[in-house]
């Protein structure tokens, strides 16, 4: 089960190999957004109350091309 501060591995697609956490997930369409990949840039009208401009910003990944990492805590041997 996925769920929103996993940190998971992308495996397909232009990020391949990347990792990162979890920042939202879409269960009705089977895809999250994970933080810093699949950057996208979004041009932005001014408004009266934001300035325009190009954002970059996560866009959505299948579930199917990513992998949860394990959070292993690592054992210390005292000496």
């Amino acid at each position: 089960m996925i769920k929103k501060g996993l940190n998971v591995k992308i495996l397909t697609g232009k990020d391949k190999n990347k990792t990162g956490e979890v920042i939202e997930v879409d269960r009705n369409n089977n895809r999250i957004k994970i933080k810093g990949a699949n950057l996208i840039k979004k041009h932005v009208k001014t408004t009266k109350d934001k300035k325009g401009g190009i954002f970059e910003k996560e866009n959505f990944i299948h579930i199917s091309n990513i992998t949860v990492l394990k959070n292993e805590k690592k054992k210390e041997v005292n000496k």
